[in-house]
């Protein structure tokens, strides 16, 4: 097992703490407001809000905002690990959803020139959520097997182009206050039952892509992708997170095992960073495809 160098991440990569413990993944909390008051996200259910007293606040009408981790909150994240003769491997969110990973790389600049015989490799993911958290356990397996750093690093950047993520949500006002979507078309969408679909497309942004008429609909149109995208399925974990949606994560499970036979699943809630953004409802289904869906954003 190769050992000299340490894995981190985000805790919007929405892991289970198990899968955390289990796989010696480590990450830097990420911080949300709610109202007026600031929170760290961890993925341990016993630290900070929960992700089901966030959309229960949503739902009450309180709004939610994010903002970048600085170049500093990073050195000091990377530096004890250097400190002990350890290298970093760190996978951020996705440049297309946050300014984060401009921050990493300056820091890794920084570190890389204060101790010389050390190195700090930091990935953009281009993803999210449980895609960025798969790629973080895909990444711990492979050092876990003895690959390299370098090797490892190429090893996930090229798993990030191959990752595809389609996402539903249930109410379209959270997309409106992101500028996803106008407020014309929120209002005209949840009078009519339009369910839109967006995928984080190459450039890892989230961008709008179809529509559906109903929730059933739309969980039908996920499992489709997955019978006409996913590649080499034999041992490939799926991944579904879902913001207070459990049910609705069991059923597009369900369909897609019906559609394209057993697989292995990983399902958890979107955590409260995404989720002030999707607000609740949200479905994320993410899986490794040949290549990622390329749309540019309109």
């Amino acid at each position: 097992m190769s050992q000299d160098y340490v894995i981190i991440t985000d805790s919007t990569s929405d892991l289970p703490q198990k899968r955390i413990d289990e796989w010696g993944i480590s990450y830097i909390p990420y911080k949300y407001t709610l109202g007026k008051e600031e929170y760290e996200q961890y993925l341990d259910a016993k630290r900070g809000m929960s992700a089901m007293e966030l959309y229960d606040n949503l739902r009450e009408g309180k709004t939610g905002t994010t903002s970048q981790v600085t170049q500093h909150r990073y050195i000091q994240t990377f530096e004890p690990f250097l400190k002990q003769g350890k290298d970093v491997l760190y996978m951020c969110l996705s440049s297309g959803l946050s300014k984060s990973y401009e921050q990493s790389v300056l820091a890794a600049n920084e570190l890389n020139e204060t101790y010389p015989d050390r190195k700090v490799i930091t990935i953009d993911t281009l993803s999210a959520s449980l895609g960025q958290g798969l790629l973080a356990q895909y990444a711990a397996e492979a050092q876990k097997n003895g690959m390299s750093l370098d090797d490892n690093a190429e090893y996930i950047k090229g798993l990030a182009g191959r990752l595809q993520h389609w996402v539903t949500v249930d109410d379209l006002h959270h997309l409106r206050r992101g500028g996803r979507v106008s407020g014309a078309q929120a209002f005209l969408g949840s009078m009519l039952s339009v369910k839109p679909i967006l995928i984080v497309n190459h450039k890892g942004e989230l961008v709008p892509y179809h529509k559906t008429r109903g929730r059933v609909k739309s969980l039908e149109y996920l499992a489709d992708r997955v019978a006409e995208f996913i590649d080499e399925p034999s041992g490939q974990t799926i991944a579904i997170s879902h913001s207070d949606a459990a049910e609705d994560a069991k059923k597009l499970r369900d369909m897609i095992n019906a559609k394209c036979g057993k697989h292995d699943f990983l399902i958890n809630h979107i955590g409260p960073v995404i989720g002030v953004h999707t607000g609740p409802g949200a479905i994320a289904l993410i899986f490794l495809a040949k290549e990622r869906i390329k749309v540019d954003k309109k």
